[in-house]
């Protein structure tokens, strides 16, 4: 049987890219998404590559608390263990800390942060009874560079790298590994519009290519933290 991942909200950007280079490398995936759109789209391409690995797609919401939990009691319906685990879900919401609207902080909190502690929560004690596992959590350069205009995102994305730093201490004797994954400014819909060149940017598919390199690694060593910044710095 493949190893299997579960990658939240990976029908765009680089969660697209994660479950596609995933799926080329022999692993079962399974990605969800609000929209099935995104789904249908996703699935086509992954089935003109034919892949060895199988896609399997789930159409709700990943970043509220109830969205969360169906996802996870869907995956456990699937009996399968969860060897990869990417909390990819996020939610950017530029803006000014005395200048966001009201509950702007809890709905990015909710996306960034809550989504990744709950789903971690639901798959993590099988991981720690099977001594086995690795999870990735999709920070950004805003977890570590203060910003003008970062607000609510910037506090979020903190939060969620110091729950991923927590983590690593938590699961460390029980052979689970945890890796930080911090990008800089990616080419994904989050700039659509820019008038930046593309080549300012870093590619969904670096991005990947790094979260499979040290999910690759042997189970002796662990990279606690990916980060990454356009060659050009940051934008």
């Amino acid at each position: 049987m493949n190893p299997f991942a579960v990658v939240t909200s990976g029908t765009r950007g680089i969660g697209r890219a994660v479950v596609l280079l995933f799926l080329k490398n022999g692993f079962d995936v399974i990605t969800g998404s609000r929209k099935q759109l995104n789904i249908d789209r996703l699935e086509a391409e992954a089935a003109s590559k034919k892949f060895t690995g199988k896609l399997y797609t789930f159409l709700g919401d990943l970043s509220g608390e109830a969205g969360v939990n169906a996802f996870v009691e869907h995956v456990k319906k699937m009996g399968r263990p969860v060897d990869v685990l990417v909390n990819n879900t996020g939610l950017f919401i530029p803006g000014r800390i005395h200048e966001e609207a009201s509950g702007v902080l809890e709905n990015v909190l909710e996306a960034n942060l809550l989504s990744a502690y709950r789903m971690t929560r639901g798959f993590v004690k099988d991981m720690m009874e099977r001594r086995s596992g690795h999870i990735f959590n999709m920070c950004s350069i805003a977890s570590i560079t203060a910003y003008p205009n970062g607000g609510a995102y910037a506090i979020a994305k903190h939060a969620l790298y110091g729950m991923t730093k927590v983590l690593r201490q938590e699961l460390m004797p029980y052979r689970v590994r945890v890796t930080a994954v911090l990008p800089g400014a990616t080419l994904t819909d989050s700039w659509a519009g820019t008038d930046l060149p593309p080549e300012r940017f870093m590619k969904s598919d670096d991005v990947a290519a790094a979260i499979w390199a040290a999910y690759s690694l042997s189970d002796s060593t662990v990279v606690e933290e990916l980060l990454l910044r356009p060659q050009l710095g940051d934008i």
